[in-house]
């Protein structure tokens, strides 16, 4: 019974122990960096919503030193806000060459790749290759998640180029953020998306457009009214407003500080609503879907039968048509032959007068005894 104990107490301890110890979120080695000393890790549950961050040292022979740092969120877009929203504070443009998505700048390489956000940041001595190696170590360790960026973004006009700079913010409570790229925080304000929507901004020149897109339809009405109610109460104030707004399906589109407003429409024009609808349990549809189905494809079954019963009424016609013909012209030719060996008009004769016992007895009649 003791010996029950002993080990009982011995799983509880254990357990205890490893769940104290924090989840290592980095590697042990990045090429010739080893990881020195950690500065800082957390983790929380991420299916709270929580996030699992670690920050630590990495030292190579020679005494230089980076210092790499990761987020870990519950979902990839969480993980380009964060990039896109860097990469605007530094003013350089994202690219594919780290991760799903990054950019370099001196001293300093930063990157989303799956839920994870990553910066690796000189310390002592190292120089941008260094660092470009070490991100790309980091980057082999993580899961790819998506591998894309937001699909958002590629709604905005000409996304090719727009993602480079565009920022995007994912389920976000407000736009403070945005307030920080010259946007109008009366305009803004009038927008309540309960954490249930999310944000492109990218510019175009002088031209700045905001797309917010509603995970909802009630949501996204809703907006539009307040939105509309906003802009025309400060058209009677004189004060600022977008040039151009309009609500494609569940977008709220705007165009700030555009030169006109056929520029502004034209940049709106070039924002087409894409939704891809995907039920997590039964569709309730499913039974108007298979009516459907079924609808279409005996139709599909009828058309071809009509059809083919057409050809094959066409084909009897024309072989019936050609029998016909070739069975006159057989018939006519017959006749004029019959015509030419006769002198009664096309009509056989008998010429009994010429039948005698000299020319063929045998076809004579006897006298019966």
């Amino acid at each position: 019974m003791r010996l029950v104990k002993v080990i009982i107490l011995t799983f509880v301890f254990s357990v205890v122990a490893v769940a104290a110890e924090p989840v290592r979120l980095l590697p042990n080695q990045l090429g010739k960096f080893k990881y020195s000393a950690p500065i800082e890790n957390n983790e929380q549950s991420l299916a709270a919503g929580g996030v699992a961050y670690e920050e630590a040292d990495y030292t190579a022979p020679g005494g230089s030193r980076i210092r790499v740092h990761i987020q870990r969120f519950p979902q990839d877009s969480k993980a380009y806000e964060q990039l896109s929203l860097f990469a605007a504070f530094v003013q350089t443009k994202i690219t594919p060459e780290f991760g799903t998505a990054g950019f370099a700048v001196p001293d300093y390489v930063a990157f989303f790749k799956g839920n994870n956000y990553v910066t690796v940041r000189m310390v002592r001595d190292a120089d941008a290759s260094s660092l470009a190696a070490a991100a790309q170590e980091v980057s082999a360790t993580l899961d790819k998640g998506e591998a894309d960026i937001p699909v958002l973004i590629k709604h905005l006009p000409n996304p090719d180029e727009a993602q480079k700079t565009a920022v995007f913010l994912h389920s976000f409570e407000n736009l403070e953020s945005l307030v920080d790229l010259e946007l109008d925080r009366g305009m803004l304000s009038a927008i309540d998306s309960r954490g249930n929507a999310d944000a492109a901004f990218a510019a175009y020149g002088q031209s700045k457009v905001l797309i917010i897109e509603f995970n909802t339809p009630q949501l996204a009405k809703e907006n539009d009214e307040r939105i509309i109610a906003r802009i025309q109460e400060r058209w009677k104030l004189g004060q600022p407003a977008p040039t151009a707004y309009k609500r494609v399906g569940n977008y709220s589109v705007f165009v700030f500080d555009a030169p006109d407003e056929a520029t502004a429409k034209q940049l709106i024009d070039q924002v087409k609503y894409e939704q891809v609808v995907q039920w997590l349990g039964e569709n309730p549809n499913i039974l108007k879907e298979a009516e459907k189905y079924y609808v279409n494809t005996t139709l599909g079954v009828l058309v071809a039968v009509i059809k083919a019963s057409g050809y094959a009424l066409l084909a009897c016609l024309g072989l019936g048509g050609l029998a016909g013909a070739l069975l006159f012209s057989y018939r006519r030719n017959q006749n004029r032959e019959v015509a030419a060996f006769s002198d009664a008009g096309g009509m056989l004769r008998l010429n009994l007068d010429e039948l005698t016992p000299e020319t063929n007895p045998a076809r004579l009649l006897r006298d019966r005894n």
